[in-house]
């Protein structure tokens, strides 16, 4: 298992808690619990998790897959989807992102397989990176490396 940093934004707050006892239980710390994609914004740039697990519908003005765009862009944090929607249009839209997500009710198991590829891949990335010392990225390279690799868990069922 690869221990790590996460933000949960969900608005409902019985399954956040829920959320964060699983992620406790997998030995992750979590950075903060929020429900509103402003509040994902401004959590995320003052903890800098290493990955925000983000539910679509959320309180406030911006939705969650507006306010993962933001997250990628600006701090390369990569995210994956917590939703209950099974739409086939939404989970259309947030494959072409290059995201994944988790289809709700879902089990610790889920959760910690999800976690367990994206923060495996991100740190290979890192060192990846670091080795190589790449030229900078635009913010559409940003968002294809931060969210590429998002396993896409339980998606319609």
């Amino acid at each position: 298992m690869v221990e790590g940093r996460i933000l949960v934004v969900e608005d409902d707050h019985i399954v956040a808690m829920g959320i964060r006892i699983m992620l406790k239980n997998l030995g992750h710390t979590v950075t903060g619990v929020v429900s509103s994609g402003e509040e994902a914004i401004s959590k995320a740039e003052s903890t800098r998790p290493d990955l925000v697990l983000m539910d679509i519908m959320l309180k406030g003005n911006l939705n969650g897959i507006e306010a993962s765009k933001e997250i990628i862009t600006r701090f390369g944090i990569p995210v994956v989807y917590l939703t209950a929607c099974s739409d086939r249009q939404l989970l259309e839209q947030i494959w072409n992102m290059g995201s994944g997500c988790i289809v709700k009710p879902f089990d610790e198991k889920d959760l910690e397989k999800s976690i367990d590829i994206v923060l495996s891949r991100c740190r290979l990335e890192e060192k990846d990176v670091k080795e190589n010392s790449q030229k900078p990225q635009s913010d559409s390279e940003k968002l294809r490396t931060a969210s590429g690799y998002l396993p896409v868990l339980k998606c319609l069922k």
